[in-house]
């Protein structure tokens, strides 16, 4: 049952990415980190101070940094890029594409204060469209995970994956709730509740939104299946259908525009192999604002309330289609 689900403290995900690539540093000496100018916010201090021969300063010159790391990726370093999303995707797509997913390169595109709540800094900073940018590389591999715990555990993890690989990680305080010591499977959903009435798949910060959703629908004595989707590229489509199969009716939640984000990965499969009614939880094409996080989200229509709206819509659509 989601009530039963422990909230163990609260911390920002960009911390468990800089002990994540701290602990890496101890056992990965070909693991180098490398920042435009932004080690401080993406929490690089304790790396740097242990391994300063592993660090680069690019400065705030991202293109640059992409191109350097696709050089340490030929020299069989494993290099991690840090910056803002916006940063790390926008202002370097064609470095990416060209330099890094084009040659397959082993390169860890590490993207912090991704989406709304990164708050007061604006619309420009909030990239709200880089889930898909990402996700249409072909053989870029795209994680988000959901809280501190998990956002470390994915940081180590993909330090073995050979490939380019997108990490999407946050600013803002946000409750601990997954396991500390659960391996990070890349592609492998995540099941923090089993139902038979509605699935709601979600990821990132989001994630925690769809607990408190469901507990509030379990109140209702609505048997509600929520699933991490952790990795959206490669998407575990076995479990997505595997639930929809069941259920009958799905909803995403996403701090990412509909367009182009989970949503789109889940109607997709959907439509493919077995299509359920789905109600998509995210931005709705637009840009966000100069706000506190949580006010954002609730907003732009991705809070708890929302989501829970979004079950009970589907549910009726469900039955309206029988």
């Amino acid at each position: 049952m989601l009530k039963d689900i422990q909230v163990t403290g609260q911390k920002d995900t960009r911390s468990g990415f800089g002990d994540g690539i701290h602990a890496l540093g101890k056992t990965h000496q070909n693991v180098v980190a490398l920042t435009a100018d932004l080690a401080g916010s993406l929490k690089l201090n304790a790396f740097i101070k242990d391994f300063p021969e592993r660090f680069i300063q690019c400065g705030i010159a991202e293109a640059n940094m992409i191109g350097v790391a696709a050089g340490l990726a030929i020299g069989g370093k494993i290099p991690y890029t840090t910056t803002f999303a916006n940063f790390s995707t926008g202002r370097v797509y064609d470095q990416i594409r060209q330099s890094v997913a084009y040659s397959g390169k082993n390169v860890k595109i590490c993207a912090s204060h991704a989406g709304l709540t990164l708050g007061e800094d604006g619309a420009t900073h909030q990239i709200l469209e880089d889930i898909g940018l990402m996700k249409m590389l072909p053989g870029m591999t795209v994680i988000v995970p959901c809280d501190y715990n998990q956002t470390k555990a994915a940081t180590m993890a993909i330090a073995d994956y050979d490939g380019p690989v997108y990490l999407r990680f946050g600013r803002p305080v946000w409750p601990i709730f997954s396991p500390a010591d659960e391996p990070f499977v890349i592609g492998k959903a995540q099941h923090f509740s089993h139902g038979t009435d509605v699935s709601i798949f979600a990821c990132g910060h989001l994630v925690w939104k769809a607990i408190e959703a469901g507990r509030i629908l379990e109140e209702k004595g609505i048997s509600v299946e929520v699933i991490n989707i952790h990795t959206i590229k490669p998407l575990d489509e076995a479990a997505v259908l595997a639930s929809i199969k069941k259920t009958g009716c799905a909803v995403t939640a996403e701090e990412h525009n509909v367009l182009g984000g989970l949503g789109e990965s889940i109607a997709r499969t959907s439509t493919t192999h077995h299509p359920v009614p789905i109600e998509m939880i995210g931005t709705q094409d637009t840009f966000g604002e100069s706000g506190k996080p949580t006010e954002l989200l609730k907003k732009y229509g991705l809070d708890t309330d929302n989501i829970v709206a979004a079950a009970l819509k589907v549910m009726g659509r469900k039955l309206n289609s029988v």
